[in-house]
């Protein structure tokens, strides 16, 4: 232990009670930040997870084709402006997904037929989202085994008159597992399915809507000429699906579009909510700054004495400077660590807390993700709030003379 450090630790034990309150103040600066950003990245997250799981990590849309304005008239140097001629659906689905599939981040693709059609059921009436899925590679791609809550998705498998509705929906249409539902197709003619299981996403907007039917079933009822109007794929690592969506959009000449793109509104929301928490907080870990900052300097009035011995017995500026950035740093280092603890436990609490959410997402308890970036992010903005409050007493402590010091004790 070198002689700063043992000086500080008994100064610090001059004003015990001054350092308590300062001491909590990081404390609860510490675990309240991690508490709150676990909360907000938690809903994020589990937004993130559900409409992935309902609708892919990479979209791939409507074949296009170039069209090139103001060639005649531009600058010598400036670029035609591209625009795109946008033909619907997709043809050659087969050839996509094979070359698909030979992509490193492609874990698996499925073909979507996607129309929107009135459904009826006894005398409730509403517009839907008709999805027409493969099974088998729906299944591989997407989360929908896991998202059904009433009824069997072999059911639905076997059946080619069946659907499947998101539990929104099947409460607003009044109807479970076994019952019938009408849709209208384009031609005016309705339809008859039987229900055959309830999903639910997770994501309101999804489950208000979705209908899922089998690929064949729902191209006649469209009466559409192709078999997909888009592919979704499941990739290995989400980061990278922009740069993939980019790629594809240049290889098969069809719109792509990544989660983080087709997200965005919603993704930009979650992000101020949790940018707006972490400032909230930060401030009460400046508030904490101050009271050590009241604290060292009266620390540094009251040892004047003290200093000025240590002047005389040879200790330099930088010493006696680090005696007070040793407090500072002591203080930090038994907050943030008290503090990171604190944060575990509110969290864990938090998590318990039953809530009743039905709109944006489904969920029945506080959504928390457990993440060692809000532990290092806690502890960093602790550490720089304390250094910034130590440094001005310790670099006041360093300027005393010991000579000017003794003088102006002994008045």
């Amino acid at each position: 232990m070198t002689a700063p450090l043992y000086i500080a630790l008994r100064f610090a034990t001059h004003r015990k009670r001054a350092l308590l309150l300062s001491l909590i103040g990081v404390v609860f600066g510490v675990g309240i930040f991690i508490c709150t950003q676990a909360q907000t990245q938690g809903f994020t997250q589990f937004f993130i997870d559900s409409t992935i799981g309902s609708n892919g990590a990479l979209t791939l849309r409507s074949r296009f084709q170039p069209r090139y304005e103001g060639m005649v008239v531009a600058a010598k140097n400036a670029k035609p402006t591209v625009n795109r001629n946008f033909f619907e659906g997709i043809h050659n689905v087969s050839e996509i997904m094979r070359v698909s599939r030979q992509f490193s981040n492609v874990v698996a693709c499925s073909p979507v037929l996607r129309g929107n059609v009135s459904a009826r059921s006894g005398f409730e009436t509403t517009t839907v989202e008709l999805f027409g899925i493969d099974p088998p590679s729906h299944l591989r791609t997407t989360d929908l085994a896991k998202q059904i809550i009433s009824g069997k998705f072999d059911d639905f498998t076997n059946n080619t008159s069946a659907v499947i509705l998101g539990y929104r929906l099947a409460d607003l249409l009044n109807v479970g597992p076994g019952d019938s539902i009408q849709l209208l197709s384009p031609g005016g003619e309705y339809w008859r399915f039987m229900v055959a299981a309830i999903a639910r996403s997770g994501v309101g907007a999804i489950d208000s809507t979705r209908v899922y039917a089998q690929t064949r079933v729902a191209q006649r009822l469209l009466q559409k000429p192709y078999q997909a109007s888009m592919i979704i794929y499941k990739l290995r690592d989400l980061d990278r699906a922009p740069a993939l969506a980019n790629q594809f959009e240049d290889l098969f000449q069809h719109s792509a579009q990544s989660w983080q793109d087709r997200e965005e509104s919603t993704l930009q929301l979650f992000i101020m909510l949790r940018l707006s928490a972490a400032i909230t907080v930060s401030l009460m870990i400046l508030l904490a700054g101050f009271g050590i900052f009241n604290v060292l300097t009266m620390s540094v009035l009251s040892k004047i004495r003290e200093i000025a011995v240590l002047r005389s017995m040879g200790y330099r500026q930088i010493d006696i400077s680090a005696i007070f950035l040793w407090q500072g740093a002591l203080i930090a280092t038994v907050g943030s660590l008290i503090g990171c603890f604190l944060g575990a436990l509110l969290t864990w609490i938090v998590s318990k807390v039953p809530i009743h959410i039905r709109g944006l997402l489904y969920t029945n308890h506080f959504l928390v993700v457990w993440d060692w970036r809000h532990y290092f992010w806690a502890t960093v903005l602790a550490g720089i709030a304390v250094f910034i409050a130590s440094y001005v007493p310790a670099k006041r402590a360093a300027l005393l003379q010991p000579v000017d010091t003794l003088r102006g004790s002994s008045l």
